[in-house]
């Protein structure tokens, strides 16, 4: 018996949609019993041709809150997410349902495998690394088909996450949480490097502010569950703390304190700047960039961090909404 899916793609509006919705369309494979696409902008635009997609729209309450519309709008045993900015395979259809058919029902989620190319003619820049780490995440939903009956059983994903920022890990522990298994397909999906400006990488360390909610639901050892590496908030946060004193003791005419601690926050800086330009093409745009934003950051990281912590101090984990609450034979079978 084929696969029984939907496909749900969140969407900005990107004219890349086109290219996510063509290979479903075009695509060889089983199709999908429908494909939805939602729409998150606050305010409504024109979208590319959807083809025949099914579309909703959420008001830019962020992809979390675009996916769990998706996911309760499908009535199919799996939902497989694409970001709207993908390139799947001409045989992604065919692909996934390989991927999916013979799992158990122990199974909750299938995460394909991800490719970023990256150029081959230089080094990458900082804004390319950082998305090149898509290839080695886990349970990012660039590529994730989720059991319905998972999603059902964890309660969907947490909208307090408002970015594309690990709502995706923090559903999946929950997931494996209830019992569910986490597996790798065999699929492969192309994720291009976005274009970015130049303060692309301070608008990043607002995901610190989604760091502090993920330390108050999964507790101080969240980034071992994910695989992650080690931040460095701690030392952003020496590093502001050492300018902050310097200004402050130049203002009270305590000359040396300063000097010291202003070497000490230059030092600090410095370093930052130079981890990041070292890999990079060293040219004099990704200089500048990487000296201007390497000052910003520590600062910024903070910021938002303390931000962070106000906002989700006694946040509870995400619930399964009793209405829709089935057992898990009773969700498989529909």
């Amino acid at each position: 018996m084929s696969v029984d899916y939907a496909v749900v793609i969140p969407t900005m509006g990107r004219a890349s949609l086109t290219r996510v919705l063509d290979a479903l369309e075009h695509g060889s494979g089983p199709p999908p019993r429908e494909v939805i696409v939602v729409d998150d902008r606050p305010k409504p635009g024109p979208l590319p041709p959807t083809h025949g997609a099914r579309l909703l729209r959420t008001g830019g309450r962020g992809p979390a809150a675009a996916r769990n519309a998706g996911w309760r709008a499908a009535c199919c045993e799996w939902v497989a997410f694409l970001d709207d900015d993908v390139l799947p395979a001409r045989d992604w259809k065919a692909r996934l349902v390989a991927d999916l058919e013979d799992l158990g029902l122990d199974v909750g989620a299938s995460q394909a495998r991800i490719s970023v190319p990256l150029p081959e003619d230089r080094r990458p820049t900082d804004w390319e690394r950082g998305t090149a780490g898509l290839a080695t995440a886990r349970w990012i939903t660039a590529d994730m088909a989720y059991r319905r009956a998972a999603l059902t059983h964890a309660g969907g994903f947490d909208e307090r996450f408002p970015r594309a920022y690990r709502e995706d890990a923090e559903l999946a522990l929950r997931v494996q949480r209830h019992g569910y298994r986490i597996v790798t397909g065999e699929r492969v999906t192309v994720h291009p490097v976005r274009e970015s400006d130049f303060l692309a990488s301070l608008r990043q360390q607002r995901g610190n502010a989604d760091d502090a909610l993920m330390r108050r639901l999964l507790g101080p050892g969240w980034r071992e569950g994910i695989g992650g590496a080690p931040g460095l908030l701690r030392r952003h946060a020496v590093t502001t703390g050492a300018g902050l004193l310097a200004v402050l003791c130049g203002l009270l005419g305590k000359r040396v304190a300063a000097a010291v601690l202003g070497t000490a926050w230059a030092g600090l800086t410095a370093k930052f700047a130079v981890e990041r330009i070292a890999p990079g093409p060293r040219t004099a745009d990704e200089v500048a960039r990487m000296v201007v934003t390497s000052a910003a950051i520590p600062p910024a990281a903070c910021l938002h961090r303390v931000r962070g912590e106000l906002r989700h101090r006694g946040a509870e984990p995400v619930r399964p909404d009793p209405r829709t609450a089935v057992h898990r034979s009773e969700a498989v079978s529909r």
